[in-house]
Order: C-alpha cells, then sequence, then structure tokens
C-alpha cells in the first residue's frame, strides 16, 4: 500500500524553488501567463465600430455640409452616432461581463517554495514550480505528480466524463480536475507550451462573422460607395457649372443625392434591434459577446452538442440500485449513504450523486466513527459506523478480489452497459492504513450514469420541430453518449461512430452523411467535423464547454458555451449561457426569428431610397434638377421609414426564416422604387413645362415620395393590426404637419393648384402601379433563379457558401 502520511509531513520532504530561482525563471519568460483565448480589449471593438465604410463616406459629406454653414443638414449625423454608440456600448457590455465570469471562476493555487507555502495566481506559476492541488482543483499548468494518488476529471480536455486513476510519475494536464484525493505536482510547461494553451493558440485566428444581414449592409454599402462618387461628383458639376448655382447649392443637392444612397436609418436600426435582442437575452442570463449571431442562430440548420455540460448536467445521478442475496435495497441505500456521508468532505460527482439518491429517498445516514476516504490507488471508500459496521464500495476487483469479481457481474446484468457499477459490501474491519481485512460481504451493487439535464428532452424537440439536424460530438466513448443522446431525445441516436477509426478524409466525410453521434472525437476531428457540414452547405451552431470544444467552438457559424465550462471556450464564443442552462436555446433562436423577420420588413423601407435616389440621381445629371435637400430626405426618412421601420421591427414574430436576407427585402422594396422614379420624372416633365420653381418642384416630389412610401407600408403591415392601422395615421400626420406647419424649417412651399392637380394625378397613378407590381415582385422575385443569382454578385457571394 502507498505511504499514507498526512500532507504536512509529506511536504516537508519536499523543497520548493527559492526566490531567486523564481525570478531567474520569470527573467527567462517561463511563466505560465497567457495561456487562455482573450476577449477583445476595448480598443479593438472601439475601432472596428469606428473605422468603417460607413462611418467614413458620412464624416466626408458631413465634412462638406459643414463648409456650407448649412448645420441643420448635418443631422444624417446622428445616426451615425447613435449607430456607433449602440455597437460598441453592447460588446464592451458583453465583454465585461465574460471578462467578469473568468475573474470569478478562477482560483488561486497553491505552491510549496523555499519560503514556505503560498497562495498565487496561475499565471504567476513558473517552471518547475510545486503545486499542492486537492478535491475540487483545476490543474493551471502542465505537470507530474510528486506526491499522492487522485482521480482526476479530464471531461474539458477529452469530452470523457469517466474519472481518471494517477499517482506518483503520471502527467497531469492543464485544464483538468481533481475528482478526488489530493497531491502534489511539479510543474513541467507553462504559458503557450501547455496542452491546454497549445489548442488555444489554434483557436486565436480571425473568427469571420457569419451574417446575411451584415453581408447585405456592407453590400449596399461598397456599391453604393462605388456609384455615389461618380454620380454625386456628376450632380455637383451639373449644378454647380453648367446651371449656373452657387457651390453651396451644388454641394446641398449632392449630398442630398449621395446621403439618400446610403440605408443609414437601415444600419441604425440594424444595430438597435439586435442591440434590444441582445439586451432580451441577457435578463435570460444569456449573454451575447456578437450581436449578428443572433441572426446566424436563428438561420442555423444543424446544431452541433457537446455532450458534457451541454446535453448532460456534468454531474452524475444513481441510476438504480440491486441488493445481492441476503441483502435488500433499502440496506444497500442505507450503507452508501453512511459510508458517502462519513467522507462527504472529500465527496466526488459519484459520492455527491449517491448523497443526493439518499435525499430524495429519505434514507437517513448512520453515523460513522471512522471515515476512510476515496484512493485511486486502493479504488474504494469506506467507513466504521457507531454500530460497528465495516462498509465499503468501490470498484468491485478491489472491494472483492479478482477472483470474486463474477459475483458482481451476475447482478449488474440489469444495468445498462454505459453505466459505471459500483459494488458495496461490508467487511470484518480495516486495518491502521485503511487496508480490507477478512473476506468482504457484497450487499449489492449502484449503477451510476450522467445526469441529463432536466429540459433537455423539450430543447431537443423544439429543434426537431423547426427542423434543425442534431449531432452530438463529444470525446466520450461513443456507446455511451449515444445511449445519452437517445435519452435526450436525439434521433436516430443509435447511429454513432467511434472517431478513432476516421484516419483518412475520406472516412470522415462518410461519417458526416451517415452517423449522428461521434464519439471518442479529438478537438482537431471535431473543428473538421464542423468543416464537413460547411462543405454540405450547413449552417453550423456548435455547443461546448471544455478546452477540447475550443477550435470547434470557432470554426462554428455560432458557438454557445456554458459559463461554468473554461474560460477559453467562453472567450471564443458568441453566445454565453450564463446559468449554464441550454434551455434557454429556443428563446435565441425566437429572439433571432423576430429580429430578422422584423428586419426584412423594415428593411424594404430603406432600400426604396436607395434605389430611386441612385437612379433619380443618375436621370437629374441627363435632366436637372435634383429635386431635394437634406433637410427634406430627413422628412422623409423619419416619416416614411425610420418611425414605422421601427415600430415594426419590434412586434413579436415567431416566422421561419427563410430565404435570401437581400432577396426577400428587393422584392418589397423595388416596386416602390420604380413606382416612386416615375411619379418623380412626371413632375420633372411637367413640373418644367407648367413653370415650376426648384422650391415647387421639390415639394411636389416630397408629395409624391410619401405617396408611395405610405402605400408600401400599408402592404407590409397587412393583415392590419390596431397598432399597424395605428402607424398608418401616424405617418400620415407627420407628412402632413411637415408640410404645413413645419413647412419653413423643411422648406416646402405653399401649394398651388397645378402642384395639386399633379400630386393627387401622379400620385394616384404611382400608388395604383405600385400595388399591381408589387403582388407579382412577392409572387416570383424572391423565388427566381437569376434574380437570386443578381443578389449573390451584389453581396459579393458569386456562389459561395
Amino acid at each position: 500500500m502507498p505511504d499514507e502520511k498526512c500532507p504536512d509531513e509529506r511536504s516537508a520532504a519536499l523543497v520548493g524553488l527559492t526566490d531567486e530561482e523564481v525570478a531567474e525563471r520569470v527573467a527567462a519568460g517561463r511563466t505560465n501567463a497567457n495561456t487562455d483565448v482573450k476577449t477583445k480589449p476595448v480598443r479593438q471593438i472601439v475601432a472596428e465600430h469606428a473605422f468603417t465604410l460607413f462611418n467614413g463616406v458620412n464624416l466626408a459629406l458631413a465634412v462638406l455640409v459643414l463648409l456650407t454653414g448649412q448645420y441643420r443638414n448635418m443631422l444624417f449625423m446622428c445616426v451615425v452616432g447613435a449607430n456607433l454608440l449602440i455597437g460598441v456600448t453592447q460588446e464592451i457590455r458583453a465583454k465585461r461581463m465574460v471578462d467578469k465570469l473568468t475573474i470569478l471562476t478562477q482560483k488561486e493555487v497553491t505552491v510549496l517554495r523555499a519560503a514556505g507555502e503560498l497562495q498565487i495566481a496561475p499565471s504567476e506559476l513558473v517552471a518547475d514550480d510545486l503545486m499542492r492541488l486537492a478535491h475540487g482543483d483545476q490543474v493551471p499548468a502542465d505537470a507530474v505528480i510528486v506526491e499522492g494518488f487522485v482521480s482526476m476529471n479530464e471531461s474539458l480536455l477529452t469530452g470523457e466524463a469517466k474519472p481518471v486513476s494517477k499517482g506518483p510519475g503520471d502527467e497531469l494536464l492543464s485544464g483538468s480536475f481533481v475528482d478526488a484525493g489530493s497531491l502534489v505536482a511539479r510543474v513541467t510547461r507553462v504559458g503557450a507550451e501547455g496542452y491546454a494553451a497549445r489548442i488555444n493558440a489554434e483557436a486565436k485566428y480571425v473568427k469571420v462573422v457569419r451574417s446575411e444581414i451584415q453581408d447585405t449592409l456592407r453590400a449596399i454599402i461598397r456599391l453604393g460607395t462605388v456609384v455615389l462618387v461618380p454620380l454625386g461628383l456628376g450632380l455637383f458639376l451639373r449644378s454647380w457649372l453648367m446651371d449656373g448655382g452657387s457651390l453651396n447649392d451644388a454641394i446641398l443637392t449632392s449630398v442630398a443625392a449621395v446621403i439618400g444612397m446610403i440605408p443609414q436609418g437601415l444600419v441604425l436600426l440594424t444595430s438597435s434591434v439586435l442591440a434590444i435582442a441582445t439586451f432580451r437575452l441577457g435578463r435570460r442570463m444569456v449573454l451575447v459577446q456578437q450581436a449578428y449571431c443572433v441572426e446566424t442562430l436563428a438561420r442555423v440548420d444543424t446544431l452541433c452538442l457537446d455532450k458534457t455540460g451541454t446535453i448532460t448536467t456534468g454531474e452524475m445521478e444513481v441510476a438504480s440500485i440491486i441488493a445481492a442475496a441476503g441483502s435488500d435495497e433499502g440496506e444497500v441505500a442505507a450503507a452508501l449513504a453512511a459510508i458517502v456521508s462519513a467522507n462527504e468532505e472529500d465527496a466526488n460527482e459519484t459520492a455527491r450523486a449517491i448523497l443526493r439518491h439518499a435525499a430524495e429517498k429519505g434514507v437517513a445516514a448512520t453515523p460513522a466513527t471512522r471515515a476512510v476516504p476515496f484512493s485511486s490507488a486502493r479504488k474504494y471508500s469506506g467507513c466504521v459506523t457507531i454500530d460497528g459496521r465495516a462498509l465499503v464500495m468501490g470498484a468491485a476487483a478491489f472491494v472483492l478480489g479478482p477472483e470474486r469479481v463474477g459475483e458482481a457481474d451476475a447482478l449488474a446484468t440489469a444495468f445498462d452497459a454505459t453505466e459505471r457499477v459500483l459494488v458495496v459490501g461490508e467487511c470484518p474491519s480495516f486495518s491502521d492504513d485503511d487496508a480490507i481485512v477478512g473476506e468482504v460481504r457484497l450487499l449489492g451493487c449502484v449503477a451510476i450514469r450522467d445526469e441529463i439535464r432536466p429540459t433537455a428532452g423539450q430543447t431537443m424537440a423544439y429543434f426537431l420541430e423547426q427542423g434543425v439536424e442534431l449531432r452530438v460530438i463529444s470525446g466520450d466513448d461513443p456507446r455511451t453518449v449515444s445511449a445519452i443522446a437517445a435519452r435526450a431525445g436525439v434521433p436516430e441516436a443509435d447511429r454513432f461512430v467511434d472517431a478513432t477509426t476516421l484516419t483518412t478524409q475520406e472516412a470522415l466525410d462518410a461519417a458526416v452523411d451517415e452517423a449522428r453521434v461521434f464519439g471518442r472525437v479529438t478537438p482537431q476531428q471535431k473543428r473538421e467535423l464542423v468543416q464537413a457540414l460547411h462543405r454540405r452547405g450547413r449552417t453550423v451552431a456548435m455547443t461546448g464547454d471544455g478546452v477540447n470544444d475550443v477550435l470547434a467552438l470557432r470554426e462554428a457559424d455560432c458557438s454557445v458555451a456554458m459559463a461554468s465550462g473554461s474560460a477559453a471556450a467562453r472567450n471564443v464564443s458568441e453566445i454565453v449561457l450564463a446559468d449554464n442552462d441550454f434551455s434557454h436555446m429556443p428563446e435565441v433562436v425566437a429572439e433571432g426569428r423576430r429580429s430578422i423577420n422584423n428586419l426584412q420588413r423594415s428593411a424594404s423601407l430603406f432600400l426604396v431610397k436607395t434605389v430611386f435616389t441612385a437612379v433619380l440621381a443618375l436621370v437629374c445629371i441627363v435632366m436637372p434638377p435634383y429635386p431635394f435637400i437634406p433637410i427634406q430626405m430627413s422628412l422623409l426618412s423619419t416619416a416614411i421609414i425610420g418611425i414605422p421601420s421601427f415600430v415594426l421591427a419590434l412586434e413579436p414574430n415567431r416566422d421561419r426564416v427563410s430565404g435570401n436576407f437581400l432577396a426577400n427585402v428587393l422584392a418589397r422594396s423595388l416596386p416602390a422604387s420604380v413606382a416612386i422614379v416615375c411619379a418623380l420624372l412626371a413632375e420633372l416633365v411637367v413640373g418644367r413645362a407648367l413653370g415650376h420653381s426648384f422650391g415647387e418642384i421639390s415639394s411636389v416630389c416630397t408629395l409624391l415620395v410619401a405617396c408611395v412610401g405610405i402605400a408600401l407600408i400599408w402592404r407590409i403591415s397587412l393583415p392590419l393590426t390596431p397598432l399597424r392601422a395605428a402607424l398608418l395615421v401616424l405617418v400620415g400626420a407627420i407628412v402632413a404637419l411637415g408640410c404645413t406647419v413645419g413647412a419653413p424649417f423643411f422648406e416646402i412651399v405653399g401649394f398651388t393648384g397645378s402642384m395639386g392637380v399633379v400630386v393627387v394625378a401622379a400620385g394616384a397613378v404611382a400608388v395604383a402601379f405600385f400595388n399591381w407590381m408589387y403582388t407579382r415582385s412577392l409572387s416570383g422575385f424572391a423565388s427566381d433563379e437569376r434574380f437570386l443569382s443578381l443578389v449573390r454578385r451584389v453581396e459579393g457571394k458569386h456562389g459561395d457558401r
């Protein structure tokens, strides 16, 4: 039997590093710093939101308006500032909450040095340090055990929940936990050399956010920037040099056209809607680190689940108890309760499961006069009760002896092959060094298994109803994972594969097509499985909590981590479940669907302005004047676009997300854009014939845009609800007030008879034309392959995933 001296006696024989030796290692950089994936620094977050093409274009336009002295025409910069503030605030808030979780979950480590025993941060460890770890401690750096026998939990590294017994000379990997026992270990690898740090280092490449909304916005701004420069310059030169206008008027006319081509409000609306979604989810203990991932998760068609911590709680439970001949289940349960209660201070997951079972069944534990703690060398624990009974629990081969294992096997035939079986017995006594004395009488067996989350079945059912395919990827034994997946409600869980057999790319690809459960998967294979799903056109979400999940979490379109998992998993994931409750996932999907479906509807209002102003600018280079100034565009943007879009975007909406975002938006917006351009052309031609001044032309054009805009709001609001009907009334009232009470501010002139005739006639025809085109567009455009091909080209995808 191993030496069972007390920890203080054992440690006294060990001499740690001196202060000089520590200083040498610190100077040489042999410290345990920078082992985790970090969240973005604040300056990077600010820079990513501030230095964008959208902000740059708007800033340049603001400078031009500033030169004219017409400061009220700079109102569009409020949108830019609000968008920047919302984006930066939301991301910094999420970063700080995740950083706080890392601090809260980080424990100091005990080191033995020549100067004595110290408590230091894991980052202050140096190579060759002696560290003392006990039950529940996480290994902060790769090390070799010097003293002690322990049971290790390596599930965050391998995904396998089964404890691993280790003793002197065995290696400990950073990121694993001491499940039972205590030890002293010498640090062998620190910093980037450690096992966990090496995996984390592979995950530090920049993850590209996959978002159709973001791709659409970037494509529009990119295309708009290419188009607006020649159009804006053409309008400016025409107005200043050929039409004899003043420099200030030429600048304002050009800026008005360019601003109309940039969907500023859509950018702000998207940021606002996603910020509201992240706030709502935050109240449900769901931290969203990247706002656009809310959209991505709503589009997910494949969900890859890690077993430990996702489907299971990470804890164990008693599956069943079977009594041997001459005993009954109650006696076995009482013996178990007595043993684990006597060793409660050093209870591992198995012991805690038995304690919970005893409490649920109302089994009282007989007080003990002596405790025999678990040792990974002995493979059993025990106690001596006040009535003199010596009870023992552990592995059959160590409790009964190799020759009597068959007795336990005969009882265990009723247990599932994936359950862990322990035997319970009574022996005459224990020796001074806790060895079993005499022959053990077998009382019975207890089966321990992973505890399934109570809400797992309901959550799985939700995703299946939504058409999401479920895959379970784990480092555990494939049979165990398959059994757990089946209990959790994962369909076709019997289609499993052992990933150790997937030695070629072809074998892995074939397994992706056939299997639904993957066991014995390495961290690199997890990433390769996600990549294989991507090659099949899948939008993949991945859940995980361990170091072994980091690479796959980084690769997935949307990654979800548990707060109780490794800091690296939290930091690389877009979503962190702060209360470790996987049942929040349907809420995240529902929030994403509400956001995206409503944004698709509202975005059509913004793209109407983008399209018609670009076409109108091109026309007005040949047939001036351009009929708007920035302040009039601000009125239209507020009444026809801004207010309706925000109201519609915040409505409840749980419809499935389908189709391409830009295609769906253009199918609604193009009919309105065409109708508006036709109406404005009519006014430019008729107004010139009737001798209308620039002020009269711009006033008529403002009303014509409002007429078609209100018609579009009506169509996208069907079926009408009291809220939507009130919205239509409000929009009409704002336009009416802007053209009457606020006419001087918005530079709307008094209406003459000829102006009224044009507004009524052109407006009625434009609205009728719009309604006809809108009906045809919705039924054909969004699904037309030629139209979709054109949309993909605009987005810059050219057939890419």
